[in-house]
């Protein structure tokens, strides 16, 4: 067992005193003598393994104290230790701290060096199958990514420019946790992979499509939540994809639908005129005259974007001297004139693995590369 951190809190000292020389040869103990500090040293001295708590402390007792590590740190196992091991007491913390585990005092060192034990399994358990499930999930985003690039660089041009915008919109907003938009925003038209070529070219570039062309692209979230089903902890991003095709003032107050489908389908729109080769001030006249289709805020939030001066400079530079992290300012073609990626484009080492397979010659040169202002943070 790998030496983890223990917390150990009682208003006791003697108390604390013998948990410690009970458990420190497993363990790394910290103690604390109240509730309020030990969510201090939870905070300070975390990630924590095991919480241990007596129930009847002064301020803060046992269950409130364990509801609130729950809050603060819910990898953390939690264990109760008490003298007064009344029902409701039990009770209370198990409702409320969610513990593993209700030990009495006096409780025999062995019994509570096994319980410690036990509880510090659980938590490797837990934070190890989290750890697979992102390492699983990250994975997952990057080959599904990779296949949209290689299969459809201009489709995945234009996902790579909505992923831009609503990660400034994000910003402006302050919205917490934007890791399912960002993935929502490069996988939402993972479904047109099945498109023919010139229809995800004409589609990509706002270009009116015949009625035929448009019953193809209308079968790409379906598809795309197809692809995306199955992969584990995606949850959160099919109900993006979800609302984003229902008009704001349908779901308003709904709080199954996040505010974050709203920023998806704006930066999708605009995307989609800006594309077309509309003007910017007819773009964003455009979109606020769609009454009750955007959140104000964000629609707020996107005009006053775009409409800042913004001192982008571009350079041409020379295929070797693209590196990762520039954003291509013009598409990237082969002499031959076949498109191999999109304006907008963050050059990823996968890509320029890629480019630089080619032999001298066969890649349009010079390129065309943005160089960006230093950023400054998103508003509160």
């Amino acid at each position: 067992m790998n030496r983890q951190k223990i917390l150990c809190v009682d208003d006791e000292p003697h108390i604390l005193e013998g948990l410690s020389q009970l458990l420190r040869r497993l363990l790394e103990v910290h103690t604390a003598t109240s509730g309020a500090q030990g969510l201090e040293v939870l905070a300070r001295e975390g990630p924590f393994a095991v919480v241990i708590s007596d129930m009847r402390m002064p301020g803060m007792d046992g269950a409130a104290f364990l509801a609130r590590v729950r809050q603060q740190a819910p990898d953390s196992v939690r264990m109760l230790l008490t003298g007064h091991a009344d029902l409701q007491s039990a009770i209370a913390a198990v409702n409320e701290g969610q513990i593993f585990r209700f030990l009495t005092k006096p409780c025999p060192p062995d019994q509570l060096r096994a319980a410690t034990i036990e509880a510090v399994r659980q938590y490797e358990l837990v934070t190890s199958e989290r750890v697979l499930l992102e390492e699983t999930l990250h994975g997952s985003i990057k080959v599904l990514t990779d296949i949209l690039s290689m299969t459809s660089p201009v489709v995945f041009g234009r996902a790579t420019r909505i992923k831009q915008l609503v990660g400034e919109l994000a910003g402006a907003l302050d919205l917490p946790d934007r890791w399912p938009l960002q993935v929502a925003a490069m996988l939402s038209p993972l479904g047109a992979i099945a498109l023919p070529d010139d229809v995800a070219e004409r589609y990509a570039c706002g270009a009116v499509l015949t009625a035929e062309e448009e019953a193809l692209v209308a079968r790409i979230p379906a598809l795309t939540r197809d692809l995306l089903a199955s992969i584990p902890r995606m949850e959160p991003v099919l109900e993006i994809l979800a609302g984003r095709t229902i008009p704001f003032e349908r779901w308003l107050g709904r709080k199954d639908i996040p505010v974050t489908a709203s920023v998806l389908r704006i930066a999708e729109d605009y995307e989609q005129l800006e594309s077309s080769g509309i003007p910017l001030q007819l773009v964003l006249d455009t979109l606020r005259g769609r009454k009750g289709m955007y959140a104000p805020d964000v629609l707020r939030e996107l005009v006053r974007i775009k409409s800042a001066v913004t001192t982008h400079e571009v350079r041409e530079i020379p295929l070797s001297a693209l590196r990762v992290g520039m954003v291509l300012a013009q598409d990237v073609r082969t002499k031959s004139g076949a498109l191999l990626v999109t304006r907008g484009h963050e050059v990823t080492q996968s890509f320029l693995a890629r480019v630089r397979g080619f032999r001298d010659g066969q890649v349009d040169e010079p390129l065309r590369v943005v160089i960006r202002p230093p950023s400054t943070p998103g508003r509160s």
